[in-house]
């Protein structure tokens, strides 16, 4: 079931009915339900999926926390290879044997293995790494095992999270669904506005965007020059805004019944540097990646060239989570690459900076570290975004390819191509100007995402506001709209 779609438009407002009505013993049976609901609207089977790794998960997390020696080690192996079994076989399997299959042909012979034809089942990656957190944190004894079935399959099936994420601890989530949460105007005010701004972000913001993207990216050897490069600039925000979107949705809705769920974006592309990209980016797959791979290969804590084989490690990995090819891959080396190399550099461009007499505390450095880390990001999404590696290599040899000449018909307006329309383009950018500014200022309250700016507008002000937010929506989502891109991980 899709945010964006009429069923959830009817699901939401009768599951959260029922919650506030119904005793507090039978919410966690309720939401359990309509979560299954929720996820059996795409594929109804591969709720079986889910159920068995629940139950696995399950099992291990008691018996890890009443074990000793190799057999409380042999619990949460059995757990992580189920889990990551489990997405071996749906997600990777293809993208293994097609390797294979080249490697033979490499060395002049042939080789396959046997071809499964499944579908990838959505969200696969969020709520198996969520899994993952709750045997390991029962592991080292940070978390008790979980004895309520129904409350721990409620953990990993939570329906506001459960296809994109945040993925969330257990420390954080498995509490609160023992707790009883009773209705509160300005809680249920703040998360519905919430879903709003979430919903206007996807739907007129980003698939907005969507259709320049798709456009030129989808048959890239038939553009060059600016189309390239307004396309590239576009997907930066499409992909930001599709994927934010989501989880304003997300956290609005859990918010709207009293569940509180972890920030996953804190303006990214207004970061100083790669680093501080990765913390404001997608907040809830970095920390796990930093708490559960990075550390224990040993962080920080090792030698220079040690932690930046872990570097390398993680962003890999992190790369060939998004998606099963090797463009997943390129992307999260480049990003590893920038990493390396912002550190190496570190202490050589802090001296020519005291040389120079620039204060780190500089505005305009600022504003330059905050330029060069978000074209570094966004040279990065054209591996993201590209279908191949001859598409990727394509466009980035061929983004200054006739730049000047397609500026030139643009500002003199004969270009026939409406991709160089002044109008497409400018309707675009404005748009992404506003929302930039909007939530660089949203930031300053107090207040999580971009509700609390608008809850202090005078009250006329607030609902026109309101207004224009359901009708943009309402005018933009009249015809068909795409999934939320990360559902596909």
């Amino acid at each position: 079931m899709l945010f964006n779609s009429l069923s959830f438009l009817v699901f939401f407002p009768i599951v959260t009915t029922l919650y506030f009505l119904i005793p507090h013993r039978w919410r966690t049976p309720l939401l359990l339900l309509a979560s299954c609901i929720f996820y059996m609207a795409f594929v109804p089977a591969y709720i079986l999926i889910l159920a068995f790794t629940i139950v696995i998960d399950y099992t291990a997390g008691i018996w890890i926390e009443g074990s000793q020696g190799r057999r409380r080690k042999a619990a949460l192996v059995a757990s992580i290879i189920a889990n990551v079994g489990v997405l071996a076989v749906f997600k990777y399997y293809g993208f293994l044997t097609e390797n294979v299959r080249l490697l033979a042909h490499l060395f002049g012979t042939e080789a396959s293995l046997p071809v499964l034809r499944i579908l990838l089942p959505i969200g696969l990656s969020f709520h198996t790494f969520q899994a993952m957190s709750y045997t390991i944190e029962v592991y080292f004894g940070r978390f008790p095992a979980e004895r309520n079935f129904l409350r721990y399959a409620l953990y990993v099936m939570f329906y506001p999270q459960l296809v994109a994420g945040p993925i969330e601890r257990p420390q954080n989530l498995l509490h609160q669904f023992r707790e009883e949460h009773v209705f509160d105007y300005e809680r249920v005010a703040s998360g519905l506005l919430r879903m709003a701004l979430g919903m206007f972000k996807k739907v007129v913001i980003a698939d907005t965007l969507a259709v320049y993207v798709n456009a030129v990216y989808s048959k890239p050897q038939a553009h060059h020059g600016l189309t390239l490069v307004l396309a590239t600039f576009f997907f930066a925000f499409q992909i930001y805004w599709d994927f934010s979107g989501y989880s304003d949705i997300a956290l609005g809705s859990a918010q709207v019944m009293g569940f509180q769920l972890m920030e996953n974006f804190r303006t990214p592309y207004l970061s100083a540097s790669i680093s501080e990209f990765w913390r404001r980016w997608h907040i809830s797959l970095s920390s796990w990646f930093r708490d559960y791979v990075y550390v224990p290969l040993g962080g920080n804590r090792v030698p220079r060239p040690m932690r930046y084989r872990n570097l390398m490690i993680v962003f890999l990995l992190s790369g060939l989570w998004h998606g099963a090819s090797w463009t997943f891959v390129v992307w999260g080396a480049l990003h590893g690459l920038f990493l390396l190399c912002g550190d190496a550099t570190r202490p050589t461009r802090q001296r020519l900076l005291a040389r120079m007499g620039v204060s780190a505390a500089s505005p305009l450095l600022r504003a330059w570290s905050v330029t060069v880390t978000f074209l570094l990001v966004t040279v990065a999404w054209i591996f993201f975004r590209a279908t191949t590696f001859a598409d990727a290599f394509y466009v980035l040899t061929h983004l200054q390819s006739g730049l000047l000449g397609d500026l030139r018909l643009l500002v003199s307006r004969t270009s026939s191509d409406q991709l160089l329309s002044l109008s497409t383009i400018g309707i675009r950018l404005i748009s992404i100007a506003g929302m930039m500014i909007f939530e660089a200022y949203s930031r300053r309250t107090d207040k999580p995402g971009e509700t609390g700016v608008i809850f202090r507008m005078p009250w006329q002000l607030r609902y026109a506001v309101y207004y224009f937010l359901i009708y943009a929506t309402l005018l933009r989502g009249g015809g068909d709209h795409p999934q939320f891109i990360y559902f596909q991980f």
